[in-house]
């Protein structure tokens, strides 16, 4: 079994205004770090443009079309404070979703034992019908609906290490009982929620908050200790991440003190525990990472670990 990378170039046509972390850069930083031989024996395939009834799953109509109506000609839009969009952002955005799915798709078919959809804008913070925090789309959250609703599982987690707690996943998968999302996130930081006391509609989310200053072995605590238990005890018939590399030392937007051997680690236990309860059935979307040099090496070390456990 091989892993497969699900990448498009239109993510470098999503453009963000001067200084804006969330930028071109990211892309070009991600796949000049796949580039590398080791990574030759990634399955390459571009992403889709996804459907719009895949959106649907988790987003209303009304809101997929205030998106579309707020693409500009030319220029930029801004959203919200954070959240910004240009002529070229709809179709990496539609790409994201259709990776995501084709991601889905290909590792239950048998064709991919992993994979990782590298696009962007990323996708956690999205909410019901709320763009924000960079995202436009809830990827994962949609991935775990393709999941359950056209391939009939019954159990799909959810699991988010980026550092920023993944609100619009958590929202859109609330009152889902076959879904169990799990973050572990800084507190206090963006976009403020994520408390222990979350836990869902039926007690399907699972919330871990990390004081700033986090390190790697804490980490590992809270992941090995607190979070992978529960993942194991909800026996998921497949595994969602959402991989944010922001809770790097080096990035400028959060203060936890992970380094890249923490993202080895984690994708390691998180695949260890899916060989265990799902045929080691894994489909990873990128989230965050903002210090370019930390990004590459970690989406690195990630996709060196789905590759390990692909074999």
């Amino acid at each position: 079994m091989v892993t497969a990378l699900f990448t498009h170039a239109s993510s470098l046509d999503h453009v963000t205004p001067p200084g804006h972390p969330e930028r071109v850069a990211r892309y070009e930083a991600v796949t000049e770090a796949l580039s590398a031989a080791r990574f030759d024996a990634l399955d390459r395939r571009d992403a889709p443009v996804g459907d719009r009834a895949e959106i649907l799953r988790c987003h209303p109509e009304d809101y997929i079309a205030g998106i579309e109506a707020a693409i500009p000609a030319k220029g930029l839009r801004s959203l919200d404070p954070d959240t910004h969009v240009s002529a070229g952002s709809l179709e990496p955005a539609l790409r994201g979703v259709g990776g995501i799915c084709a991601a889905v798709d290909a590792v239950l078919a048998g064709e991919a034992g992993n994979a990782f959809v590298a696009m962007r804008p990323p996708g956690h913070h999205a909410e019901t019908a709320r763009s924000m925090g960079f995202c436009l789309f809830g990827n994962a959250a949609i991935g775990a609906k393709r999941a359950l609703d056209h391939h009939a599982l019954t159990r799909v987690a959810v699991l988010d290490f980026d550092v920023h707690h993944g609100n619009g996943t958590q929202d859109l998968l609330w009152a889902e009982p076959r879904a169990f999302f799990a973050s572990s996130h800084q507190v206090p930081l963006y976009p403020g929620t994520g408390d222990a006391s979350e836990t869902g509609a039926s007690g399907n989310v699972m919330n871990v908050p990390l004081a700033p200053g986090t390190g790697g072995a804490e980490m590992r605590r809270a992941w090995g200790d607190i979070i992978l238990p529960a993942v194991r005890d909800f026996a998921p018939e497949l595994i969602i991440i959402s991989a944010g590399f922001d809770a790097d030392a080096a990035d400028p937007l959060a203060q936890l003190e992970w380094n890249t051997d923490d993202f080895a680690w984690v994708t390691q236990a998180i695949c260890t525990v899916a060989a265990e309860v799902c045929g080691g059935r894994v489909v990873s979307t990128l989230e965050g990472g903002y210090d370019l040099q930390a990004l590459a090496a970690g989406v690195a070390a990630h996709v060196d670990g789905l590759m390990e456990f692909s074999q």
